[in-house]
This record gives structure tokens, sequence and C-alpha cells, in this order.
């Protein structure tokens, strides 16, 4: 049996759930989109996710048709559908059907869905024993372009470096800005540890201001852990004493080695796997009843 999808104002059965060939998200990446966690029947940091969907939208002048309490319920409603309990969520919108042109005018009304289902970004050793990254050649759209901090359906400069990651053969790649300190990943946020001083670049530099991120941050700063959202350099990675990674889908993630160095003695440190354990501890404890 399918997945039931929520589409335009309906929940109907995922071999239903169509959009036009000439819809503007297919065309041009013309749209915005959240991935979204659910843990033991909450849905996990349901707010922030709705309001950075809104300011994505906002950005692009995309009017959702949905107020904020309306696309609350869009989410809950699939999720409850699909009997979700501990899932992924993906709520999409598009710039609507129009034509072949560029022109958004053209488009009269927005496309919105939503997919409840499950997601397993990287495999459960990784995140006992730590993963190996590299850094690549491609680097972040800078903000003056695509700003990252708007969260498109246009990925591909995420996905060209997500390629040169998968011929290095590891997972996960980091991106540097177009003066060459590190932004993030192709799908997580950065942290570096060193002495004590937790370290991850700042918005302005061409990042997206991941939630998960933002959650971290905040568990630090719980724990008395300095938190400095400053540029570093990849060198900064190299001699930092624990590195991971951040993200709705990845959660926390150790980073054991970056372009063949080791990361201090090549196992999760202890500040990574304390977040580690506390992160899980909270999203079981929070979020919007399904």
């Amino acid at each position: 049996m399918g997945l039931i999808i929520y589409l335009n104002g309906s929940l109907v059965p995922e071999e239903a759930a169509v959009v036009s060939v000439f819809d503007h998200g297919l065309l041009y990446g013309d749209g915005v989109f959240e991935g979204i966690r659910a843990y033991a029947g909450r849905v996990f940091k349901l707010a922030e996710h709705i309001d950075r969907f809104y300011q994505s939208a906002h950005s692009i002048m995309l009017n959702l048709g949905l107020t904020r309490e309306e696309m609350t319920k869009v989410v809950v409603d699939t999720c409850r559908a699909n009997g979700i309990l501990d899932g992924y969520i993906r709520l999409v919108a598009t710039r609507g059907r129009g034509d072949l042109g560029l022109d958004p005018r053209k488009c009269p009304q927005a496309t919105v869905f939503c997919i409840a289902a499950s997601i397993q970004l990287y495999p459960a050793e990784l995140y006992e024993k730590g993963m190996a990254i590299v850094t690549v050649p491609t680097r972040r759209n800078i903000p003056e372009a695509c700003n990252p901090r708007v969260k498109s359906l246009n990925y591909l400069n995420n996905i060209m470096a997500k390629i040169e990651a998968n011929l290095a053969g590891v997972a996960e790649a980091v991106m540097l800005s177009a003066d060459g300190y590190v932004a993030e990943a192709t799908g997580d946020n950065i942290f570096i540890v060193k002495k004590g001083v937790l370290y991850t670049p700042p918005a302005s530099i061409g990042i997206l201001e991941g939630i998960t991120r933002a959650t971290v941050m905040e568990l630090s700063g719980e724990k008395g852990l300095t938190v400095s959202e400053s540029l570093f350099t990849r060198h900064d990675i190299f001699i930092a004493d624990e590195c991971f990674l951040t993200g709705t889908a990845a959660e926390l993630i150790p980073v054991t080695a970056v372009d063949g160095r080791t990361i201090g003695d090549g196992r999760p440190g202890p500040v990574t796997r304390d977040l580690m354990t506390r992160y899980r501890d909270l999203t079981r404890a929070q979020g919007q009843p399904i």
C-alpha cells in the first residue's frame, strides 16, 4: 500500500499525487521546501520549520495561499493519514503551473504538497565511529545570487558538490565560500570544537540557517559551552579537537577525518557525543502532537 500525499487541499494516494509538466517547480526549480522530523508521535520544531518555510516563500515572492495555522494542519494531517510516529516529512511549495517562459506572473496559483515517510541519510555505524569527508571544488552559492538562506528547490549547487563527494568515495563534503572560508556541507551545517569552544560559520557567509544547528547552539549554551559564529578555514578543521555535522535528516553526526587529516584522536569526541545524546533526548520530549 502506498503513501497518502497532501496535494493542493486534498489527501490523495501517491499514484494520484501528480503535478503538471508546466509547473515551474519542475521547469525551473522555482519553489521552496522544508525537511521536518517526527519522533514518538510528535513533530519536532514544527513551528520553526513553518516559519522558515514562510520566510523562504516571502523572499522569492511566492504566495502560499494558506495561513501558518493551515500549513501546520497540513503537516499533522499528512502524518496522521500515514500513521507516522517516527518519520520524515517533506513540505513543498512551487510557483505552480505556468508556461514555458520564466515569468512567475504566468503562474496564478502555487502548488503545495506534503509527503510523510521515512529517511536514513547515513549508515548507523557512522554515528558510532564517525565519518570521513572531503572538501570539494564546487563553491557555495554567494548570498548575492541564489541566497542559501532561502531553502529553495534549486539544489543544483549542493548536488554538484554531492557528486564530487560520491566520486571521492565519501558520504559528505565540505563546501567553501567564494572567499575560501568553510561554509557548510552539501546538506548539513558544520561545527568544530577547539579548546572547549564550539565554532560554526555565520549565516552571513551564505549558509542555510539550520534548525538543528540552532537547537545545538541552544543545547551548548545550556551546558555552559561558548558558541562562536565565526569565519574559519580548512586549516581550522584540520587542527580542531572535534568536528560534527548537523541537519534535520542527519541529526548530529561526528566527523573524524577531513581531506585525509585525522580530527582529534580519530574518534567522536566527548562534546559531540554529549550533544548527540541530549539532542536525541530532546527530540523525544518536545514537539507538535500528531
